[in-house]
């Protein structure tokens, strides 16, 4: 009697998709937004200084949160988790982040108050 298996069993859920091409194209858009980055930083914001205090620090932030979605979704398999499982734990993120910005401005009331 053959122990193998007589179907062909499909990936699971967890290493769905991850190819070493689909790694590359990952790295690869990790790299072009770091290289955006770099560009920003080291070019424009010497350059033109407007630039730099209205539109540098948001992109930066967009930029940093970009990537790090992409490391959380391929390099860390969350991409491939359950939805309850994403949902879980991005709604209390979600959450703390209102919450620091409630605060942020409560603060900036007080310290208003306080002059």
């Amino acid at each position: 009697m053959s122990t193998e298996p007589t179907e062909v069993h499909a990936e699971h859920g967890e290493h769905e998709g991850m190819t070493r091409k689909r790694i590359m194209k990952v790295f690869l858009i990790l790299l072009a937004i770091t290289c955006v980055e770099f560009f920003i930083a080291l070019v424009l914001v010497p350059k033109y200084t407007e630039f730099a205090h209205t539109w540098a620090n948001p992109l930066y932030i967009g930029l940093t949160l970009l990537k790090a979605f992409y490391i959380v979704a391929f390099f860390m398999h969350l991409k491939f988790e359950k939805t309850s499982l994403i949902y879980s734990i991005i709604v209390p993120i979600l959450f703390i982040i209102g919450l620091i910005l409630v605060l942020t401005n409560e603060s900036h009331h007080w310290i208003t108050l306080r002059m």
